[in-house]
């Protein structure tokens, strides 16, 4: 990368006048509620090595501006790659249309922060090129090394880079350095014609140099061949409601697409979650405590501020079974009549922020993971998932699990294959029957998809039995 790739990201010294943007920015905002001036600059650097060659190596960089001016209900934003005066001004006008003629109080801009939740280095930059290809070369090496039933390796290293710089009304500039790394690993093995895939990986908000330590890509190459193996001993999974036992860590995804979306703001104020109406209200069985945390040092969901400028929180959302509290932008937040929670989020400049998760998870109990699969009659233990269909105003779920095993007065058994877990996510909250005390977050592969918008986020859980679920299966 050149010397000013690598500069920190300061468009008031390169793009814009400082003043001049702020007069602009005024003018949108004039008898507006609310409004910002979004800028950003991301670079990002994906390299895939697949069935021993490299498949993909690419670099993209983008940078642009997105202006909002909100009044009641209605926000007006429009968006530029042109980081210039002239740009600016024609995206106030479009913003300005949602203003109308006023008549809107401008609502105090967020307290500043000087919290660091990541480091601000830029992770493309941690290796060499050379070094990172030759990473994917050892992993792909290694792994077909493990197993002689290993027929294939995609080995994937991602890096990003995004910088923010947001402008107030007030005149209040702030900023936020957001790093990302994740390294992957999927293996797919064929034995007797038969061929299963196993996968796994993670990362944060951190730089690249603890994930090409083979200390680490080894422990995960040799994780991915063993859900793999797993797979390849599977038998059909059974269909029929049974009792369920959720492991802990990335299990927690069915916990973010149920029920989470429905605690978003927006779906509330509008009256279209199922949770609607319910603040202060039991929701959940007793022991049931969820959370939103965005201030996890280097967790892929962590935020140290807001793409409204709101610094994150750590945000309770049901306590002890009792619905307290939902995750608001400031637009929902205002019209709700309660405070921001830092869940303002935008996937980048060219889309306007709304509630969004960050690391969203359920805390530990009491029980040990052991009392809690003894007690399981007859039913799946399910530690991996893979894609679901998510109804946020119902809150019906489907999800596919990678990794599952058939469990029967205790025991647990073979692996079962092609399982799917449904049910709707209030019921499933107020089924739950034991709440493990191994909490644990997910390794940081969590993207979340809303209103066409995908940002980085992050989920845990303990070990949780749900009673009554629907199991889907192809085992007469």
């Amino acid at each position: 990368m050149t010397s000013t790739e690598n500069a920190p990201f300061r468009p008031f010294e390169t793009n814009l006048d400082r003043d001049a943007a702020l007069a602009v920015l005024r003018d949108a905002c004039q008898g507006a509620d609310d409004g910002e001036l979004f800028l950003e600059r991301r670079r990002s650097e994906a390299l895939v090595f697949d069935n021993g060659r490299v498949k993909t190596a690419s670099y993209d960089a983008a940078e642009g501006f997105g202006l909002r001016a909100v009044r009641g209900e209605t926000a007006g934003y429009a968006h530029s790659t042109e980081v210039s005066l002239p740009a600016l001004a024609r995206a106030a006008e479009t913003a300005r249309l949602a203003v109308g003629d006023g008549g809107g109080t401008l609502a105090l801009g967020p307290k500043p922060t000087n919290r660091r939740l990541y480091g601000d280095g830029n992770p493309i930059g941690d290796a060499e090129f050379p070094v990172k290809i030759e990473c994917l070369r050892e992993i792909d090496a290694f792994a077909r090394a493990l197993d002689s039933r290993v027929v294939q390796v995609s080995a994937t290293i991602a890096a990003s880079l995004q910088e923010v710089t947001i402008l107030r009304p007030d005149g209040t500039i702030l900023t936020d350095s957001r790093p990302m790394s994740r390294l992957n690993v999927s293996v797919i093995v064929e034995q007797d014609g038969r061929r299963e895939q196993g996968g796994t990986g993670g990362g944060g908000r951190a730089g690249l140099d603890g994930l090409l330590e083979p200390d680490h890509w080894q422990a995960v190459a040799r994780e991915a061949l063993r859900i793999a193996v797993v797979n390849l001993e599977a038998q059909p999974a059974p269909a029929g409601v049974m009792d369920v036992v959720l492991g802990p860590g990335w299990p927690g995804i069915l916990l973010h697409e149920a029920i989470g979306h429905g605690l978003e703001g927006d779906a509330n104020r509008k009256g279209s979650s199922a949770f609607a109406g319910l603040m202060g209200s039991r929701i959940a069985a007793p022991g049931v405590t969820v959370v939103d945390d965005g201030t996890l040092p280097d967790r892929r969901g962590s935020i140290t501020i807001d793409d409204e400028g709101t610094p994150s929180a750590r945000n309770v959302l049901i306590e002890d079974g009792i619905l307290v509290g939902f995750m608001q932008d400031r637009q929902n937040a205002r019209l709700m009549g309660v405070d921001p929670t830092g869940n303002g989020r935008r996937e980048s400049y060219a889309h306007p922020p709304m509630p969004r998760m960050t690391n969203t998870y359920m805390l530990a109990g009491d029980a040990s993971p052991a009392e809690i699969l003894s007690d399981l009659k007859d039913g799946i233990y399910a530690v991996g998932f893979g894609g679901g269909q998510v109804d946020i105003t119902s809150g019906k779920f489907v999800f596919s699990c990678t990794e599952a095993y058939r469990v029967k007065n205790g025991q647990v058994g073979a692996p079962v294959k092609g399982a799917t877990l449904i049910g709707d996510g209030a019921t499933a909250l107020r089924h739950i029957t034991a709440i493990g005390n191994d909490m644990a977050l997910d390794p940081g592969i969590g993207n979340c998809g809303k209103a066409g918008q995908w940002v980085p986020v992050g989920v845990g859980q303990p070990t949780l039995r749900i009673g009554g679920l629907t199991v889907g299966g192809s085992a007469a």
